[in-house]
């Protein structure tokens, strides 16, 4: 059978290069190995915070990305809910920098505010007083319920934009039959289109493995947990704290931040373990918290450990507990996740000509992954 387009993998990047490519009238195939994706594009915190992204590029494709998923929410609910982003300093000197970054908004139209002490007080009472020396504000920033809103993104742009979904459908070879790419599956089933995206996320060994072996990309396995539903407070919107204030992209541009971030709060949290604490309260009333961040090569991803450090979530519930007062700390589960990320913000190549590789876009996935795939798409079919 064939397509004007393949996307393989159905995460974030892989289902809106599909989306967007049939909204440009091309015909689409839409292929995922498992029942539905369960990697990066799930095993997150579901924030979706353009504010956090590098300034101006990766932050523009977030905005973008927020305008996509709020038209899909107008016409399907896949569990946006525009409760904003909140980072909350927890001294001076984190403070100035989000005093800085409310200027640049100023001065570039982002809509931000800053909340002094009482504000934050207000708006999130389990914030601890003593941490909360002020914060900054993005009103029109989102949240999606992680384990449920691909799978309804995916039912919506088979519905809305008429993509063919296939899942239980791994494919093992995608080959050149003149102009065309023949893609292959497990199960001897034989695809061609004229334009093929690898969307495969931190899957180097099937496909081209030979390509990422040389690459320069590498796989980050991150820790997070999510609390029993809480009985009473609560947690609007994304909480990150002043460990998120310190390592997002966005506030590199700030005239403070080398002399902030030069020397770490604490060298085991940050360095080692790559911690910066956010909080994330789910629609039961739970509340996801993490994470840390541990990093191999494409050729070595086997020297990550899989297990789940007790180590490292001891860390992040001893931080966390210095930002909230919750009534209880009984952790329901643990999880790992994993992401492919790339020095250069993603991996984007043609591994032979119409077959593009993208994949390693970091842990920005949800934040910007529609963002980008709107303008690759529009690059390649204008």
């Amino acid at each position: 059978m064939h397509f004007d387009v393949i996307c393989v993998g159905a995460g974030a990047l892989g289902t809106f290069h599909a989306y967007f490519a049939a909204k440009k009238g091309k015909k689409v195939l839409l292929l995922e190995r498992d029942f539905t994706p369960y990697e990066g594009t799930v095993r997150n915190f579901g924030q979706c915070v353009a504010s956090g992204q590098e300034i101006p590029l990766w932050r523009e494709r977030g905005i973008k990305a927020l305008h996509t998923y709020k038209a899909i929410q107008a016409q399907t609910d896949i569990t946006v809910r525009q409760n904003g982003t909140c980072y909350i300093a927890s001294d001076e000197a984190e403070m100035q920098l989000l005093e800085e970054m409310q200027r640049h908004n100023d001065a570039t139209g982002y809509t931000s505010r800053l909340l002094g002490r009482a504000e934050v007080a207000g708006k999130y009472p389990s914030v601890k007083p003593g941490y909360a020396y002020g914060a900054l504000y993005y009103p029109q920033e989102i949240s999606l319920e992680p384990r449920t809103a691909i799978g309804r993104i995916i039912d919506f742009v088979q519905r809305d934009a008429g993509v063919l979904f296939k899942n239980h459908t791994t494919v093992v070879r995608c080959e050149k039959r003149g102009d065309q790419t023949e893609v292959l599956t497990a199960a001897g089933e034989r695809y061609t289109a004229g334009t093929v995206f690898i969307c495969s996320g931190r899957e180097f060994k099937i496909l081209y493995p030979e390509l990422f072996r040389n690459s320069g990309m590498s796989v980050s396995k991150l820790q997070m947990m999510v609390t029993e539903p809480m009985p009473g407070p609560s947690l609007p919107g994304n909480i990150l704290t002043g460990y998120s204030i310190r390592r997002y992209e966005a506030f590199r541009t700030c005239p403070s931040y080398r002399a902030l971030c030069v020397v770490p709060k604490d060298a085991e949290v940050e360095t080692e373990y790559g911690i910066h604490i956010l909080f994330k309260q789910a629609v039961d009333g739970s509340v996801i918290i993490g994470d840390s961040h541990e990093y191999a090569s494409a050729a070595n991803t086997e020297s990550l450990d899989f297990g789940t450090g007790t180590h490292i979530n001891g860390l992040m519930l001893r931080e966390a507990r210095k930002v909230m007062d919750f009534p209880h700390w009984n952790i329901r589960s643990v999880w790992n996740g994993y992401y492919a990320t790339h020095p250069e913000g993603i991996y984007d190549r043609e591994a032979e000509p119409g077959i593009h590789v993208v994949t390693g876009i970091g842990g920005k996935g949800m934040s910007t992954g529609a963002g980008y795939a709107e303008e690759n798409i529009q690059r390649l079919f204008a």
